[in-house]
């Protein structure tokens, strides 16, 4: 993992307080966005689902909290950058 990574994830319970993910997302259609997003544990997760498509930046919240979760290595070829983090299980 590299040091921006290191660096992103919270090391002690004060850090934690307020710690943000990094949140990342892709259309692969009008009507499918694939979302991700780091998780405090010093993991991610990619999730997958279809939405309206009207606004993609306002849908993919959705995506995040009802969708469907990726493998990891398909999520991997969508968000390359995410690559040295453990994913989620």
């Amino acid at each position: 993992m590299d040091q921006f990574w290191k660096d992103h994830f919270p090391s002690n319970p004060e850090e934690a307080k307020n710690w943000e993910p990094i949140i990342r997302h892709t259309a692969l259609d009008q009507f499918v966005i694939a979302a991700a997003l780091t998780r405090i544990e010093g993991a991610w997760c990619c999730y997958i689902r279809n939405v309206p498509g009207f606004n993609h930046d306002k849908e993919y919240h959705d995506v995040l909290h009802t969708g469907s979760k990726l493998r990891e290595s398909t999520a991997l070829t969508l968000f390359p950058s995410f690559k040295g983090i453990p994913y989620a299980r």
